[in-house]
Parts: C-alpha cells; sequence; structure tokens
C-alpha cells in the first residue's frame, strides 16, 4: 500500500480515453508554451536569409504574378469582369498559401521535434496547433497587400466580406485535418514526407487556385467539385473581391468535408499519438 506520508505527485500521466488527443483544459493550461512554439517556427523559418522577414511578402507576390502570368496570358483565361488577373490570382493564393503552409508545417511538425517528443512531456496537439498560429501571420500579410491591390485596382468588396473568416476558418481546419493525419502517419513511415511535397504541387494545379471554376471544361467539373478546396477557393474569392459566389450545393459540402476530415485527422492522430515517442 502507498505511504500516506509520502507527498501526492503534481501531476499523473495516464492513457486518455474517448477521441480527443487531449484535455481542452489541458491545452489552455500549456496556452504559453503554444506561443512559444509558433514564435519559434517564426523565427527559425527567417533565420540566416538575406531578405528575412520580406519573404512573407514577396512569396505571395512572385507566386501570383508567374500564375497570373501563366493562367492569364499564356493560356489566355479571364478572371470576371472588374477584376484583374493578378488581383483575382492573388487572392486565390492567399487561400491557398494557408491551406499548403499548415499542411505541410503541421504535416512534418512532429519529425522535426522528434528531440523534444521523447525527452520532455506536454500536449502533442500544440505542435500542429502552432504552425496553425505562425500561418496566420502569412495571411494576414497577404491580406494587407490584397487590400492595396484592391484600392489601387478599384476593386471594392460588397457585403459578403463579413464571411470571408468563415471561409478561412473552413480551410485552417481542412488543412489542419489532414497535416494532422499526415503527421501522425509520418512517425512510424517516413514514406509520407516525400508523398505529401507531391500531393500538394498537384493539389495546387487541380484547385482554381489561379483559374475560374467556370473555365473547367463542363465534362470535368463535377470532378473538381469533389475537391473540398473547390468550394472554399470559390467563397474565398467571392467574399474578398466579390467574384461569383459558388453555389449553396457546392458550399455546403466543401464546409462539411473539411469538418469530417478534420474529426478523421483528429481522431488518427490521437489514435497513434502514445506511439509517437517509441517510434519517433
Amino acid at each position: 500500500m502507498p505511504d500516506p506520508q509520502q507527498p501526492r505527485p503534481l501531476l499523473t500521466i495516464r492513457p486518455r480515453k474517448g477521441w480527443l488527443p487531449t484535455n481542452p483544459r489541458e491545452l489552455w493550461e500549456f496556452r504559453e508554451l503554444l506561443r512559444q512554439f509558433a514564435v519559434r517556427d517564426i523565427t527559425l523559418r527567417y533565420r540566416q536569409t538575406a531578405l528575412g522577414v520580406i519573404w512573407v511578402v514577396l512569396q505571395p507576390l512572385l507566386a501570383a504574378g508567374i500564375l497570373s502570368f501563366v493562367f492569364g496570358s499564356v493560356a489566355n483565361l479571364k478572371a470576371p469582369a472588374g477584376v484583374p488577373y493578378f488581383v483575382f490570382t492573388l487572392a486565390g493564393m492567399t487561400a491557398w498559401n494557408a491551406f499548403s503552409n499548415t499542411l505541410t508545417r503541421s504535416g512534418g511538425v512532429m519529425v522535426g521535434n522528434a528531440t523534444m517528443i521523447q525527452k520532455v512531456f506536454f500536449p502533442r496537439l500544440l505542435l500542429p496547433l502552432s504552425t496553425v498560429l505562425s500561418t496566420l501571420l502569412d495571411v494576414a500579410v497577404s491580406l494587407v497587400l490584397m487590400a492595396v491591390l484592391m484600392i489601387v485596382s478599384g476593386v471594392a468588396p460588397g457585403v459578403e466580406l463579413i464571411l470571408l473568416p468563415v471561409w478561412l476558418a473552413l480551410v485552417l481546419l481542412l488543412s489542419l485535418g489532414a497535416g494532422l493525419a499526415a503527421g501522425a502517419l509520418m512517425v512510424r513511415y517516413r514514406d509520407v514526407q516525400y508523398v505529401l511535397p507531391v500531393a500538394v504541387q498537384f493539389l495546387l494545379f487541380a484547385s482554381p487556385v489561379a483559374y475560374p471554376l467556370s473555365a473547367v471544361p463542363a465534362h470535368a467539373q463535377r470532378l473538381f467539385e469533389l475537391n473540398p478546396l473547390t468550394g472554399l477557393l470559390e467563397g474565398f474569392r467571392w467574399s474578398l473581391i466579390a467574384t461569383p459566389a459558388p453555389s449553396v450545393g457546392l458550399a455546403c459540402y466543401a464546409a462539411g468535408a473539411s469538418v469530417a476530415i478534420f474529426v478523421l485527422g483528429l481522431g488518427l492522430f490521437n489514435r497513434l499519438e502514445r506511439q509517437f515517442a517509441d517510434v519517433i
């Protein structure tokens, strides 16, 4: 029997039950560590670079410029009336970068912090969550650039702008769910780190990032609509630069798929989490 004179432990670590990977109260108690992870991610990303945080501005501008040239000049596609093609592309790239950055960073964050996971106790979910916070910095910068370009080009948003945070939240939910699944699988199967960049590159061109859904041939539109990013990108641009709105069915499907993928990714993360320290 335990000695009643022995001091009680401050923390007892037990296997968790249910599908939640951590207790929300536990996440709140470690909120300062979450902030530190996010700051560290931003610092390491631009440390020892000549231009530093200027890359936060240059990256979306360069990507939007290249895609505008390829699809707008070479492929001769047209943006909706009244919207310059570069503004149209940058709006799509803002949502796409939020998705791709969260997915790639959260997918590799467990393997990238293997030593810490093996030696220190903390809610493992903090690591992928911290990538969302660092991604929001990039999104904020892109939205400021969008505001400047919209003023210069005379593109005015409508009342739909109030729904922009909803579309952004769904994009982050979708990418975090996929990132949780990829990160959990990558701990055991390192093949995922080679498959993930290829999958992201494929999705870039298989999603209407730099072209509208209306530019897709009619016989292929149903296939494109199976991609949840299609509805999210169309909705994001509709709220930001008043392009044609996605159909109600497409919007509901994209929202439902985002929530479902997040729940599935969270469940898989929970199932494999207790093995991380042993196999990483």
